[in-house]
Parts: C-alpha cells; sequence; structure tokens
C-alpha cells in the first residue's frame, strides 16, 4: 500500500477540514451539477448529448475533458450541464442540489454565479431562470446552516452584459448579491462591457470580473482601473508584477494595499494549464505577502473538487495550519458581497467560535455557544479527540 502523502505536523486532516466552517466565493452553479442529475435530466428534457448515461463515467469523462490545459477545451465540458439546464424545473432542482451539496461540505455562505442567457435555449425567461435558481438555492438551503448569495454573470463573448446588469439590479435585495462576466478571457477585454459596469457602479451593486486567468497583467489593470472591480477572479497573473525578491510592482502593490480580494481556484488552474501544479501555483507566495486571496471551487464537477479538498491540497502543498485556515476563511467572508454588518455577524457567531475552539488556539476543550446561535451539524466547535495534535 503506498505511503500517504507528507502532511505537516498539526495540520489539518481531511474530515476536519469538511467540518470546518467554510466560505466559497467562486462557485459555477453550471459546473457543479452531480453526474447522476445530468443523467435523470437528460432523460427528462431530452438532451441527448451525453457520451454515456452511467453517472460514473459520465464524470471521469467530463473530467478528463475539463483537464486538456485550456481554458476554452475546459469550457467545452459546459455543453452537457448547459444542454440539461434549459427548463426551469431543472435549474431549481441543480439549485437546489447545489445548496445541499455544499452545506454537506461545511460550507456556511456561498457565492454561486451562473449565466442566465445560457438558460433561455428551451424558452425561458431571464426572469425566469434566475427565479427558479433562488428558489432552489432557498429551499435547498433551508435548515442546513448555509446562506447562498447569487451572482448574475454575462458572458464577455456576447453583448448581453448590460441586460444582465439590469437583471441583477430587479433581483438586487431579493437573492442576487453581485454581477460577474466570465468565459473566454483572451481577446475579450473588460472594457467591452462598460456600459454594464458603470450601470452597476452608479447603483451601488459590487461586481467581480474574471481576469488575470488566461490572460495577463493588462486584463488585471483594466478590471480594477477601467471597471471598477471589487473583486478579482482568479488573478493569478498578479504575480507576474512580482520580482523573484518579493519586490512588488506598481500593480501588485495596489491590488495588496487596497485589499482586493482575489478568488483563487487552484485545481482549475492546473486544469487549464495557468500553472503546472498546486505546489506551483502562486496562491501560497500572494498569501505569505499579504494579499487577500480566497480558496475557492470554480467548478466542482469538472475539477473533481469540494472546498474542503481544496485546502487539504493547498495545506498539503504550503504547509498551511488552521491559524492559516482560518484567516483565508476570514479574507473571503470580508470580501463578501453582503452588508458589513451580516459579514461581521458570520464571522463572529460562525467561524471564529468554531476555531476558538481549536486545540492550540485557545485553551481547553469547548466554547460556551454563542446566544442565539443554532449551530449545524458540521459545525460543532471540535474537542482535542478530534483533531490531530497542537497547531
Amino acid at each position: 500500500m503506498p505511503a500517504e502523502p507528507y502532511q505537516p505536523v498539526g495540520s489539518p486532516k481531511s474530515d476536519q477540514l469538511r467540518q470546518a466552517p467554510k466560505v466559497v466565493l467562486h462557485d459555477h452553479l453550471d459546473g457543479g451539477l452531480r453526474p447522476s442529475t445530468i443523467v435523470e435530466l437528460a432523460r427528462e428534457t431530452g438532451y441527448r448529448g451525453l457520451p454515456t448515461y452511467d453517472p460514473g463515467e459520465l464524470a471521469a469523462r467530463i473530467q478528463e475533458g475539463a483537464r486538456r490545459r485550456s481554458l476554452d477545451l475546459y469550457l467545452e465540458m459546459f455543453s452537457h450541464t448547459l444542454g440539461v439546464m434549459q427548463t426551469e424545473r431543472a435549474v431549481y432542482r441543480v439549485a437546489a442540489e447545489c445548496a445541499q451539496d455544499l452545506a454537506d461540505d461545511g460550507v456556511v455562505y456561498a457565492e454561486v454565479r451562473f449565466a442566465p442567457e445560457l438558460n433561455t435555449e428551451g424558452g425561458v425567461s431571464l426572469d425566469g431562470v434566475v427565479e427558479a435558481a433562488m428558489a432552489g438555492f432557498r429551499d435547498g438551503s433551508e435548515s442546513r446552516g448555509i446562506r447562498i448569495g447569487l451572482l448574475l454573470c454575462a458572458m464577455r463573448t456576447a453583448s448581453r452584459s448590460l441586460e444582465t446588469a439590469q437583471l441583477a439590479l430587479r433581483y438586487r435585495d431579493r437573492g442576487v448579491v453581485g454581477f460577474d462576466i466570465a468565459g473566454a478571457e483572451a481577446g475579450h477585454p473588460p472594457s467591452d462591457h462598460l456600459a454594464a459596469f458603470d450601470l452597476l457602479r452608479r447603483a451601488g451593486m459590487p461586481y467581480t470580473i474574471h481576469a488575470g486567468e488566461a490572460d495577463g497583467l493588462d486584463s488585471i489593470r483594466e478590471a480594477v482601473h477601467t471597471c471598477g472591480a471589487r473583486r478579482i477572479g482568479h488573478g493569478i497573473r498578479i504575480v507576474d508584477d512580482i520580482g523573484e525578491d518579493g519586490a512588488l510592482g506598481s500593480l501588485a502593490a495596489e491590488l495588496r494595499d487596497r485589499k482586493i480580494p482575489l478568488e483563487q481556484c487552484p485545481t482549475s488552474n492546473v486544469h487549464i494549464g495557468a500553472v503546472p501544479s498546486i505546489a506551483a501555483h502562486p496562491i501560497g507566495t500572494l498569501f505569505d505577502l499579504g494579499f487577500r486571496v480566497t480558496v475557492n471551487t470554480d467548478n466542482r464537477l469538472m475539477s473533481g473538487v469540494s472546498l474542503s479538498s481544496e485546502f487539504d491540497r493547498c495545506c498539503r502543498a504550503f504547509g498551511w495550519s488552521w491559524p492559516e485556515v482560518h484567516r483565508l476563511t476570514t479574507n473571503a467572508m470580508e470580501g463578501a458581497f453582503l452588508p458589513a454588518d451580516q459579514r461581521r455577524e458570520i464571522i463572529s457567531q460562525v467561524i471564529d467560535p468554531w476555531y476558538a475552539g481549536l486545540p492550540g488556539l485557545r485553551e481547553g476543550k469547548g466554547l460556551t455557544p454563542v446566544p442565539g446561535f443554532v449551530s449545524h451539524p458540521r459545525h460543532t466547535v471540535p474537542d482535542t479527540e478530534r483533531t490531530s495534535g497542537p497547531v
């Protein structure tokens, strides 16, 4: 039997990471379907494009296709998930199961994104798509200790960004918390969608922008300077503005000093060929240099990941332990598109109490429950018998 990979002393184990309260800011709804659901919806909706109707084989085929070291090839795999998400019933089911799966992985707050314009081929209106997703998130989250905010994406290769921004504003305060542009990055700069960003900026609605994933520093610079992004999706190419001695260029220094959150998705970045391995991913360097980095899933099905598994891989690659996981979780919550008082409430009543009960972070085995806070079963404060030792 092969030896288990080396884990630094005191580093979290995978089952402990699943128990920890976590926050994900970058998770695509149409990239996280259950394979069995794809098969069932294909039969229900008449979609005939699946390469197999065996859920296990289908997952393997999709993940194999997504690991071809190219963002454009990676995005091809969405033809199957989007192919079965062309009815309100299907969108509702996928959203409900997304909420359930994230909660089962210990996520307490999630911002899940998708592009409604890609779910209208069956005749559903944009509003109908959004309402189905919000209903699914609401029902799937019930009594599971998770809250979900929806980000509406516009495709950067299309011309419906202003329409999608208006859609986001219609559902503001009803479940939609922000906006994004997604899709093939190279050759499709954020400034192509300035009308949408200007509308949202005037309305005070936050937005993130995929930038610096498959394109370089100019994409990040334009997202921040020209378009006013509050967060950056991926942003790994900011490392090109950092010298081997750790000296920061002007753009890197600005992102760090302004604490602009970077939604990092390590495994996905390996699969599209942006980095050769998790160990070579810049998230470790960026964290050490004080950037507000966050750990995310991107597409749970395509990359075969959960948020817990992403943390597990990063802990092994960079020697992170519980204090780092806590800091990264807090980074994500602080960068969420929620009002400040709601962000602080989740940190103070859910995240911090769990970590305060960890040996090495606080003496003693337990923690007095916060008044009014009902803990989800996966977020019970761990005792010394459930940890790997002092951290």
